[in-house]
């Protein structure tokens, strides 16, 4: 199953800029999964996230594309719908 997970803190300011636009997606039917990279460790740790925002396509657990910093929500949108 694939599966949209975008990364973010509270207190990052480009993360509260790209955010809308993230919900925008999940409203369009994107299946996002809204983390924060303090108090989702576990997940923050095993995808190696270093910097927020970050959003990392995934099939199957395996991830399979990475954007970081705000990106054209097309620019994911297109790299989720193009995967298998």
């Amino acid at each position: 199953m694939k599966k949209i997970l975008y990364f973010s803190a509270e207190w990052c300011g480009p993360c509260k800029t790209f955010k809308p636009k993230m919900k925008k997606l999940l409203a369009d039917g994107y299946p996002v999964e809204f983390l924060n990279v303090d108090s989702d460790s576990e997940l923050t740790m095993k995808y190696g996230v270093r910097n927020v925002p970050t959003t990392i396509i995934t099939f199957d657990e395996q991830e399979k594309a990475r954007f970081v910093g705000i990106k054209p929500t097309g620019e994911i949108s297109n790299a989720y719908d193009n995967l298998p």
